[in-house]
C-alpha cells in the first residue's frame, strides 16, 4: 500500500511542477494551449478561453502546452517571459517545502509562529543546501543514485505509517525535483534556462535549442534506464 502512496506523492509533486509552469505562464501572459492532469487520452476536458483543462487517463503528472506551432513562434516569445515559463516548474517545487515543513512542526510541536512562519523557510533552506552540496559525490558514485523503482521502495519502507515521515519524504522528493531539473541539461528547465540566455550573447544560439534538446533527451532516458537497471539489480534480482 506504502508503494501506491509513493507512487501517487511522485505523480502529485509532478503535477505541482507543471502547474507552477502553468501559473508562471499565465502570469507573464504566454498563453498555453492545454494544461493536462495526468497523461495518455483525455478522459475529461473543458476549455476556457484559449486553454484546454484535461484530466488524462495515466493520473500521474501532467503537462503544459503553449499555444505555438513550432520552435520559431516559440522564440518570438520574449525573452524575460520564456525564463519565467522555465523557472516557473522548480520554483513551485522549491516553494511547496515550506507548508509541508510547518505543518510537521505543528505536529511535532505544536502551533506557534516561529515553527509555522519562520522556521520552515529555515529548514527549506538549510535542506537544499545539503541537496546542492551533495550532487558532486552523485558524479562519483553513479551506482547509488535511484530511478523511480528505488524512489518507491526505499520511500514506501521510510514513511511505514508515520504521517511526519511522509512529509518529509516529500519534501525531499519536492526539492530533488526542483535542484534536478535546474542542472543544465538541455530539456531540463535548468538547461532550457541556459540556452535562452545564451541568446544574449549572439541570436544565432537559437539554433542549437533542437538539436543540444535532442541530445539532451537521450542523455535523460539513457540515465532512465540506467537508474532502472541498477534498481531492478538491487531490489529485485
Amino acid at each position: 500500500m506504502n508503494y501506491l502512496l509513493i507512487t501517487m506523492l511522485l505523480g502529485l509533486l509532478i503535477l505541482i511542477h507543471e502547474l507552477g509552469h502553468f501559473l508562471a505562464a499565465r502570469w507573464v501572459g504566454i498563453p498555453v494551449r492545454r494544461f493536462s492532469v495526468g497523461f495518455g487520452p483525455r478522459v475529461w476536458g473543458m476549455k476556457r478561453a484559449e486553454t484546454e483543462y484535461w484530466l488524462s487517463a495515466i493520473p500521474l503528472g501532467g503537462y503544459v502546452l503553449p499555444a505555438v506551432e513550432d520552435e520559431h513562434e516559440y522564440f518570438r516569445i520574449p525573452l524575460r517571459k520564456r525564463l519565467a515559463f522555465a523557472a516557473g516548474g522548480p520554483l513551485a517545487n522549491l516553494l511547496l517545502p515550506v507548508p509541508l515543513f510547518a505543518a510537521m512542526n505543528v505536529l511535532g510541536g505544536g502551533l506557534s509562529a516561529g515553527g509555522v512562519l519562520v522556521a520552515p523557510v529555515l529548514q527549506t533552506g538549510e535542506m537544499l543546501g545539503r541537496l546542492v552540496a551533495s550532487i558532486p559525490q552523485l558524479f562519483a558514485r553513479p551506482e547509488a543514485v535511484s530511478g523511480v523503482v528505488g524512489i518507491v521502495v526505499e520511500g514506501g519502507g521510510f514513511i511505514g505509517s508515520d504521517p511526519v515521515r511522509a512529509l518529509q519524504f516529500a519534501v525531499l522528493l519536492s526539492l530533488n525535483l526542483a535542484v534536478l531539473n535546474m542542472l543544465p541539461i538541455p530539456m531540463l528547465d535548468g538547461g532550457k534556462i541556459v540556452l535562452h540566455l545564451l541568446e544574449k550573447l549572439h541570436p544565432a544560439a537559437t539554433r542549437l535549442y533542437v538539436p543540444l534538446s535532442v541530445l539532451g533527451l537521450v542523455f535523460i532516458l539513457g540515465l532512465v534506464v540506467y537508474t532502472t537497471a541498477v534498481d531492478i539489480g538491487r531490489y529485485v534480482l
